[in-house]
C-alpha cells in the first residue's frame, strides 16, 4: 500500500520513518492547496451566482409576476414561492449582520469568525494528523515538527496573494481586495502562530539546541519568525490607525526579510511583480499620456480643520465606477515617492453631459460644454473633474493639509480604479447612509441611480440620502450637487434627503438663516435646461437657485440620526428588493447591522412579502 501511495518507497523494499516524514511533507502542503483552492471555488460559485441573479432579476413590472422576489411583495400576504428567499436572507444576516464585538471600535462578522475558525483548525489538523510512528508512537515529534513548518511556509503565497491590490482571488471570487485584506492578516498570524510550533518542536527535538545556533538554516529561520512576529504587531489595528507610515515602512522591511529566508518564495516573487507590473503599467496609462503636465496639477482645498477636498482635471481615458477607490501617489507630500494612499472618488464619471456633447456639430461643442457647465453651476467639479475627500489625520494628511493652507498646486499620479462598484439596477428602494467623509462613497451612487433611472437602466423607485455631520458648514460641501441631483431626477423617482448634524443646534439656525433665497437676486435663465435636465417648465428653472433647505425633499436634523427606526419604516414601506449601502464609524455600522437583524429580514417576514434587504458596507478609514 505504501509503494503505491509513495512510489519512493518501493525502490527501499519498504517505509522507514524518515522515509513516511518526508514523503508527507511533500505531499500535504499540495493537499492543503487542493482543499483552500476548493473552497475558494465554492465562495466563486456563490458569489457569481449571486451576481448573474442580480442582473437578471432586474425587469421592473415585466417580471413582477415571474421573479419571487417580486411577487406578492406588494399584496404583502404569505407565500410558499419565497421561502427559499427568506432563507437566503437568513443566511446574510447570520453571516453578514452578526457580529463578535472586540471593544467599541473592531467587530468581525460571523462569516469572519466562520473563515478564521476552519482556518486555524484545518491548518492544525493537518499538521498533526497521521503523526504516529511506525513503532505505533502517537503524536511523534520528528513527524508535526518539520510538516507545521512546511505547511506554513506554503501559505505565502496566499498570504502575498491577498495582500495585493490586483490578484487572481479577487478576480475569481469578485470579492474586493480591501475585503480580503482581513484574510490576508488572518493567515499570516495563523501561520506565524504555527511557524512557532515549528521552532517549539526543531528545538525541543534537537535538544540540546545550542549547537545549531550558529547554522545558517537556523539563522534564516529565527529571522523570518522575528521578522513575522513584528509584522503582527505593527499590523495590529490601533497601531495601524495611530501610527499608519511606521506601519507602512515596517511593512515593507520585515516582508523583505521573510521573503529572503522563507521557502516557498519563488512563487510570492511572482505574484508581487505581477501585481506591481500591473500597477506601473496603470500609472503610465493614466497619467504619462495627458496631453500637458498641469492636467495632474491638483487643487488642494481646506474645506475644515479636519477635511481637505481635492481635485484635479478628470484624463479622457481614465473611468471609474461610482463607490470605487484610487491610489494616490504625491512625491511632494509624501515621504517617499513610491507612498500610494487609498480614497474613494467622491465623484461622478457621467456620460450624460459628454453625451450631449457628441451629438452636436464640431462648431457648437463649445458652446454646450459652457452651457452644461453653466446647469451644473458649482457642482461641475463632481461632474467634469476627479474629486476627493480627505480626512486629516497625522503623517500624509496632515502634510497635505499644509499643502492647501499655503495653497499650493499638488502633482499627483493616479492608480485605479479598485474596489466593486454596488449594482443598483434590480433594486427598487435604496438607502444610502454615511458618516462624514463617507459621503465620498454614497454621493456618486445617488448620483449614478438618478442618471440610470433616467436612462431606463434602473428599476428602481425610491431613494433615501441619509448624511451624518458633526458640522452644519459641511453642508456646503456638496450642497449645489444635491439641488442639482434633485433637478435631474425622474417624476418616477422618489428621493429623500435627512442631513443630521450632531454638533450644536446654533450651527443649524444660523446655516438656516444664511441659506434664505435672496429674492432681488438676478436669476439667469438657462435656455440649455430643457435639454440637458429633460425640464423645460420655468418653475423648475427658477428652484434650482434656491437653497438645498427650501427644497421639500431635503430634512435638516439635530443630533444622530436613529437609524433604527428610519431602517424599520423604510422595510415596512418597500417593495420587492431593498438595498442599503452604508460608509461610516463603527458606531454607524453597528446600528445598521442590528436594525437589519431579525425580526426585519426574517424567513418569515419575507415569506409573507417583505423586501429583500441586501447590505453593502464600505470600509471606513484605515482597513
Amino acid at each position: 500500500m505504501y509503494g503505491q501511495m509513495f512510489p519512493e518507497f518501493a525502490s527501499t523494499g519498504g517505509p522507514t520513518d524518515k522515509s513516511v516524514r518526508v514523503a508527507r511533507n511533500r505531499l500535504y502542503p499540495i493537499q492543503a492547496w487542493y482543499c483552500i483552492g476548493l473552497f475558494i471555488f465554492i465562495i466563486a460559485v456563490f458569489q457569481w451566482a449571486s451576481f448573474f441573479h442580480s442582473k437578471l432579476s432586474r425587469g421592473g413590472q415585466e417580471t413582477l409576476n415571474s421573479d419571487p422576489e417580486q411577487a406578492d411583495s406588494r399584496r404583502r400576504r404569505f407565500s410558499w414561492r419565497r421561502i427559499p428567499l427568506g432563507l437566503a436572507n437568513a443566511y446574510r444576516v447570520v453571516a453578514f449582520r452578526w457580529t463578535f464585538e472586540m471593544g467599541v471600535s473592531y467587530s468581525l462578522t460571523m462569516a469572519e469568525v466562520f473563515v478564521t475558525f476552519a482556518y486555524i483548525v484545518f491548518l492544525f489538523v493537518w499538521a498533526f494528523i497521521n503523526t504516529t510512528d511506525l513503532e505505533g508512537h502517537m503524536l511523534d515529534i520528528t513527524y508535526w515538527s518539520n510538516r507545521s513548518g512546511s505547511l506554513a511556509a506554503s501559505q505565502f503565497p496566499l498570504i502575498t496573494a491577498l495582500g495585493t491590490k490586483n490578484n487572481m482571488v479577487s478576480l475569481i471570487t469578485g470579492i474586493s481586495y480591501d475585503k480580503l485584506n482581513y484574510v490576508h492578516r488572518m493567515m499570516s498570524r495563523v501561520v506565524f502562530v504555527l511557524l512557532c510550533v515549528h521552532a517549539c518542536g526543531k528545538v525541543v527535538q534537537d535538544a540540546p539546541f545550542q549547537q545549531y545556533v550558529e547554522e545558517p538554516f537556523v539563522i534564516y529561520g529565527i529571522t523570518a519568525v522575528v521578522a513575522l512576529a513584528i509584522l503582527c504587531i505593527v499590523s495590529l489595528r490601533p497601531i495601524r490607525v495611530q501610527a499608519y507610515e511606521l506601519f507602512f515602512y515596517v511593512h515593507f522591511v520585515m516582508v523583505l526579510l521573510v521573503a529572503r529566508f522563507a521557502y516557498w518564495i519563488y512563487p510570492c516573487f511572482i505574484i508581487w511583480g505581477l501585481d506591481r507590473l500591473t500597477r506601473i503599467l496603470r500609472l503610465v496609462v493614466f497619467n504619462f499620456r495627458c496631453k500637458s503636465d498641469s492636467m495632474m496639477d491638483a487643487t488642494a482645498e481646506l474645506l475644515s480643520d479636519d477635511f481637505v477636498r481635492l481635485r484635479f482635471h478628470r484624463p479622457s481615458h481614465f473611468h471609474w465606477a461610482p463607490g470605487q477607490t484610487a491610489y494616490l501617489i504625491m512625491p511632494s507630500v509624501s515621504r517617499l515617492p513610491f507612498e500610494a494612499h487609498p480614497f474613494t472618488i467622491a465623484s461622478f464619471d457621467s456620460g450624460l453631459f459628454g453625451a450631449l456633447e457628441k451629438q452636436k456639430p464640431q462648431s457648437e461643442k463649445p458652446i454646450q460644454t459652457s452651457l452644461a457647465e453653466r446647469s451644473l453651476g458649482s457642482s461641475t467639479p463632481f461632474w467634469k473633474e476627479v474629486v476627493f475627500f480627505i480626512n486629516v489625520r497625522k503623517g500624509f494628511t496632515a502634510r497635505l493639509k499644509e499643502a492647501a493652507l499655503k495653497g499650493d498646486k499638488v502633482k499627483v499620479l493616479l492608480d485605479g480604479p479598485y474596489g466593486p462598484s454596488p449594482n443598483m439596477g434590480s433594486y427598487d428602494t435604496c438607502v444610502l447612509i454615511a458618516g462624514g467623509s463617507g459621503v465620498s462613497y454614497t454621493l456618486p451612487v445617488l448620483l449614478d441611480i438618478i442618471e440610470n433611472v433616467r436612462n431606463g437602466k434602473s428599476s428602481c423607485r425610491r431613494v433615501v440620502f441619509i448624511w451624518s455631520i458633526r458640522n452644519a458648514d459641511h453642508i456646503h460641501w456638496i450642497d449645489e450637487t444635491l439641488i442639482r441631483a434633485l433637478h435631474l431626477a425622474p417624476p418616477s423617482l422618489s428621493i429623500s434627503i435627512r442631513i443630521h448634524v450632531t454638533g450644536a443646534p446654533a450651527t443649524i439656525r444660523v446655516l438656516q438663516q444664511s441659506d434664505v433665497p435672496n429674492d432681488d437676486a438676478q436669476v439667469v435663465r438657462d435656455d440649455s435646461r430643457s435639454e440637458i435636465v429633460g425640464l423645460e417648465d420655468a418653475e423648475t428653472t427658477e428652484k434650482s437657485k434656491e437653497s438645498l433647505l427650501a427644497i421639500e425633499a431635503v430634512k435638516l436634523g439635530n443630533g444622530r440620526c436613529d437609524l433604527w427606526s428610519v431602517l424599520r419604516d423604510e422595510v415596512e414601506m418597500a417593495t420587492g428588493r431593498m438595498s442599503v449601502n452604508v460608509c461610516g464609524s463603527q458606531a454607524i455600522v453597528r446600528s445598521v447591522r442590528g436594525a437589519l437583524r431579525f425580526p426585519v429580514s426574517s424567513p418569515l417576514t419575507i415569506a409573507n412579502g417583505g423586501p429583500s434587504v441586501t447590505l453593502h458596507i464600505e470600509s471606513f478609514g484605515y482597513a
